[in-house]
């Protein structure tokens, strides 16, 4: 090829492009996508800027819960405090009344009498180091861990293992106790634990759609009252910013902040 031809190729027009096909399905608004038919007509049920009583929301939550499944519903709290300072750190557990609805799986960290108390409560795999190295190896089989404190040594080389899943025994939590009769029974009837998270959120569960209003009122009540309870002493700022109820793949419903604080005076549990 001559160096004219070479020239002319060069700077000839490239062939016209094809405008790109459009894509297919519903698209994506904003940061978010666009939901579906079915959350839109049930989202349509709750005003959102509207605050309900603890009452309304829980009534509401139910009734935009229309999954196929029994769906968990679950409380998120904007917390006041700065999670980057341990000062402020928000934590603390709670038996809910009627429990959560979930079969929860225990283990206890545990040996000699106090293995054999954990088994006869009802754990679900109890062990000592033994059970430290099959953690290690992978297996991850349960819900709630518990140990004697003359075993933290060998649970706290699980720290990277446990730590990050929510799973590692807390002396606050009570889950290093020698109590494991009650630690045992609590985690399994209904016990919960709660942590702000690094964006200075807690989200915990509140109990399942199939419970009757009257049950998710209690269980809230006791939530709410824990949540109180576990204020970092000497915090200035308001300690909780908003409410939220919602259920699995359901809208969230905007919980009346005096309310639902009001509500933890009638914890039962």
């Amino acid at each position: 090829m001559s160096q004219e031809t070479e020239a002319t190729a060069a700077t000839a027009p490239e062939a016209e492009a094809k405008p790109a096909a459009r894509p297919k399905g519903p698209q994506k608004q904003g940061k978010g996508k666009r939901r579906g038919k079915r959350y839109r007509s049930l989202a349509a049920k709750v005003e959102r800027t509207k605050a309900y009583s603890p009452a309304e929301a829980v009534k509401l939550v139910k009734e935009t819960s229309q999954a196929k499944f029994d769906t968990s519903v679950d409380l998120h709290l904007r917390m006041g405090v700065d999670p980057r300072h341990a000062e402020q750190m928000v934590r603390g557990s709670a038996v809910l009344p009627n429990g959560t609805g979930k079969t929860v799986r225990v283990a206890v960290f545990a040996q000699g009498d106090k293995a054999r108390e954990a088994q006869a409560a009802g754990a679900d795999v109890v062990g000592a180091d033994d059970l430290a190295k099959r953690i290690e190896g992978g297996w991850l089989d349960f819900d709630v861990a518990i140990a004697t404190p003359d075993m933290m040594g060998a649970v706290g080389r699980l720290g990277k293992v446990l730590g990050p899943r929510g799973l590692m025994p807390n002396p606050k939590s009570g889950t290093v106790t020698f109590d494991l009769t009650k630690a045992v029974r609590d985690s399994k009837g209904g016990r919960i634990e709660f942590r702000v998270d690094k964006t200075g959120v807690v989200h915990t569960v509140v109990g399942k759609s199939s419970f009757s209003e009257q049950a998710l009122l209690q269980n809230l009540a006791t939530l709410m009252d824990a949540i109180n309870r576990a204020r970092p002493a000497g915090l200035k700022a308001n300690y909780i910013d908003s409410i939220y109820l919602t259920s699995t793949q359901g809208p969230s419903v905007k919980l009346d902040l005096g309310a639902a604080t009001a509500l933890a005076g009638k914890a039962t549990g």
